[in-house]
């Protein structure tokens, strides 16, 4: 079985519109001068808008399953108005042998200690794995990729067990409540704003035999033994007195999301209930702990 791409020029102004435009099962945007001297970086830091809106020219890709789709896409966008300063590459064959193992390739088996793995569904885990999560990307946020999701992780593996009550704030994909699953937690709330990675946490529960209880933000009641928010630095500094609220005297409250140079905003933050401290640090981002 093969999957079709239709590829399409377009300047920065009509990105938006011709994405908007594709009925496509998925669309990618890229630099269409990458790896020329016109290339252009674009970036933000994490919870600020990025320093421009999109590249002067993008390349367009949207993929489609039989090439009479992407044709008939091609056709129906060149007779809009708004096509008239773009331009149709090409519409070509993608293998699918191509497309999977392209996937397949870009996530591999991620260490978190060196008994404490997170490996996907086509991988063997390796030999000295004790304790694996299997997790597969592109449902939600939190592959284990990220440093922020690999430093609560090492936290949960160095407590060695996880006892009492565990809220998992935003929780993604699920991965740092199945992680403290994995580690002895039983009564585990994980929720999050998005309906879809409630679902997501539920069905990566379920492929990891372990039991939560997802959903929505007000499903999280009571005061917890640990609690767990992988979000970013504005939000955390926002949610700083209900978090608190949810933490048990005793308990534990692990950050993460959290550029080293924000660490003094988010303890003056969070003063006010309990002394955060950085516990963790890995390519620029830390994790702030606090006991309450």
């Amino acid at each position: 079985m093969s999957m079709f791409e239709l590829i399409l020029l377009v300047p920065a102004d009509g990105v938006e519109t011709i994405s908007e435009a594709l009925d496509a099962l998925s669309v990618s945007v890229e630099d269409a001068d990458a790896e020329t001297p016109a290339e252009q970086a674009l970036f933000g830091e994490p919870g600020m808008p990025p320093p421009k809106a999109g590249w002067e020219r993008s390349r367009v890709v949207s993929l489609f399953a039989t090439e009479a789709l992407a044709r008939e896409a091609a056709d129906l966008l060149q007779a809009q108005e708004f096509f008239a300063d773009c331009a149709l590459i090409a519409i070509q064959t993608v293998p699918e042998q191509d497309w999977v193992r392209l996937t397949q390739s870009q996530f591999t088996p991620v260490e978190i200690t060196p008994e404490f793995w997170i490996v996907p569904t086509w991988h063997e885990p390796p030999a000295q794995a004790v304790q694996v999560i299997r997790l597969d990307p592109g449902l939600a946020f939190g592959t284990g990729t990220h440093p922020t999701t690999r430093m609560c992780l090492r936290w949960i593996a160095r407590q060695g067990e996880i006892t009492g009550r565990v809220l998992d704030y935003g929780c993604g994909s699920g991965i740092l409540a199945i992680g403290a699953a994995k580690f002895g937690a039983v009564d585990i709330d994980a929720v999050d704003i998005d309906e879809a990675a409630v679902q997501s946490t539920l069905a990566n529960a379920e492929a990891n035999h372990v039991k939560l209880k997802p959903g929505l933000p007000d499903k999280a009641t009571g005061v917890y033994q640990t609690v767990l928010a992988n979000i970013l630095a504005t939000p955390l500094k926002v949610l700083a007195p209900l978090l608190c609220a949810h933490v048990q005297t005793g308990g534990n409250l692990v950050l993460a999301g959290i550029l080293d140079r924000q660490a003094n905003e988010l303890k003056a933050a969070y003063a006010p209930w309990c002394k955060l401290e950085v516990a963790d640090a890995e390519d620029g981002w830390i994790l702030m702990t606090a006991r309450l």
